[in-house]
């Protein structure tokens, strides 16, 4: 006859009830080792130990299964000691307020140089007024990459960078550039984004035959185009767009910019409105060569590489969940040296004057490889 069910859940309870008083009994015992290692300067996280230890705890158990199982568990275990270690031991390094000054505001004046991607009318010209107002001497560049470049030469005092669009998504390589000149976000400015199609005066367009905008405006405005048999060019921004329709006088050539584009350079609004999405938002980053943040920043950007293993990206976002840091994006990009491996960059609601954002990064920096903070800033949204 079959045990009653009652009776078999009464024994799970008692061995449950015996591994919860276990385990509370392993955190006391990892509290010794955290003070340990607290004295002697030792690292917390030592993977070839974890692993000799695992293999063991599965040659403890019975058959595969339960050797798989035993070395999950233990694995989900220890990395809870290990966050438990981190938050006792805290930043002995004081790594974060090594990197990062917190000061009271930004220095803006009227001599304060900013530089921006593109021509006149674009939108990270907007982007620019928007943060810094009217009266900053500001300076146009070919691309993004020169924004960079006169950022981290000192040229110029802060940089204007498109980084996200809530239609598309990410803007292609602007992370790898932050990384590439060593740049920090300190100010975040948000676009509303409204993608007209512009012509020279008079323009009729059953006879386009050329469509040009940056690859943003081009993917935005994807469902307008979807029936247009237009040849799509890709530039460097949109209003360079719009200036190229203009000098080139040319009624089969029109452009994806916006309204000011247009003011800007005499051209006709064929359409209004081409954007997919009612409420498209380009999110623009403030970016500078200092590593500084405002005293009531609310918002850190990481990035870190990991080693291609199972389970190793989410036992660094545990950490996270661990120290009540709520995180708001993530974006992967493919690292040129590894294949199959990836770079993650993370953005999170916080700042680094925050002990639990401190206790966050300690643990994230000791378990990834390539660790760095891109910044901390002001989020407007």
């Amino acid at each position: 006859m079959a045990q009653d069910i009652s009776i078999t859940r009464k024994q799970i309870d008692e061995v449950d009830s015996q591994i919860v008083e276990l385990i509370e009994k392993r955190m006391d015992l990892a509290l010794e080792i955290a003070d340990y290692k607290s004295k002697t300067g030792k690292a917390i996280y030592d993977r070839e130990r974890e692993q000799e230890k695992l293999q063991k705890l599965g040659n403890m158990a019975h058959g595969k299964f339960n050797a798989k199982s035993v070395q999950e568990i233990f694995t989900q275990v220890m990395a809870v000691s290990k966050r438990y270690q981190y938050r006792a031991i805290g930043d002995r390094e004081h790594f974060v307020d090594g990197i990062y000054k917190q000061i009271d505001r930004l220095r803006i004046s009227e001599n304060t140089k900013v530089c921006y991607a593109g021509v006149p009318g674009a939108f990270a010209e907007s982007a620019l007024a928007a943060f810094f107002g009217e009266n900053v001497k500001s300076a146009n560049v070919k691309d993004f990459s020169q924004v960079a470049k006169m950022v981290a030469e000192g040229q110029t005092d802060y940089g204007v960078l498109p980084i996200e669009n809530s239609t598309a998504g990410f803007v292609s390589g602007i992370y790898d550039l932050l990384e590439k000149y060593n740049l920090s976000i300190v100010g975040e400015q948000m676009i509303q984004v409204n993608q007209c199609l512009l012509g020279l005066p008079g323009t009729d367009i059953s006879s386009i035959k050329t469509v040009f905008s940056h690859p943003q405006g081009l993917m935005q405005s994807k469902e307008f185009l979807e029936d247009k048999n237009w040849k799509q060019v890709s530039m460097g921004n949109t209003a360079l767009a719009a200036k190229k329709v203009k000098e080139d006088g040319d009624n089969s050539q029109v452009a994806i910019a916006s309204e000011r584009a247009a003011k800007i350079y005499g051209l006709e609004i064929l359409n209004p409105k081409l954007n997919v999405s009612g409420e498209n938002t380009t999110r623009f980053v403030i970016v500078s060569k200092d590593r500084e943040y405002v005293r009531d920043a609310n918002r850190v950007s990481i990035s870190f590489s990991l080693p291609h293993a199972v389970g190793s990206l989410y036992n660094i976002l545990a950490h996270f969940i661990f120290n009540d840091v709520n995180m708001t994006s993530i974006e992967s990009v493919p690292m040129a040296d590894r294949q199959w491996e990836y770079c993650f960059f993370v953005d999170f609601e916080g700042s680094l004057a925050d002990n639990d954002v401190k206790n966050a990064l300690m643990a994230i920096r000791a378990e990834t490889e390539n660790f760095q903070i891109i910044g901390c800033f002001c989020s407007k949204r």
